[in-house]
């Protein structure tokens, strides 16, 4: 899957491609997408459909999981995601 100058790869902005759950329940970038020079881009448009609000969904339960974040902040945070969700759809 070679990244050529101007040809985004076939795997451009695939969220489970460029940011897939490892493991241990954790999101990370693999070592070929880090070789690639359509990254930066390729995972911000991953991160602007509808499994990037997913994965931002699936930060604030961890944040709230481990006590960074308290229960009002998630509930406002999960409501944005839904109505953002919601926007998708229309």
């Amino acid at each position: 899957m070679a990244c050529e100058q101007n040809i985004a790869p076939d795997c451009f902005a695939n969220l489970e491609n460029v940011f897939p759950m490892r493991s241990d329940g954790l999101r990370a970038t693999p070592e070929k997408c880090l070789q690639c020079m359509h990254k930066t881009t390729c995972l911000k448009n991953a991160m602007a459909r509808k499994q990037g609000l997913d994965v931002r969904s699936e930060m604030i339960d961890r944040a709230y999981r481990h006590g960074v974040i308290g229960f009002f902040q998630r509930w406002s945070q999960k409501k944005s995601i839904h109505h953002l969700k919601k926007e998708d759809e229309k």
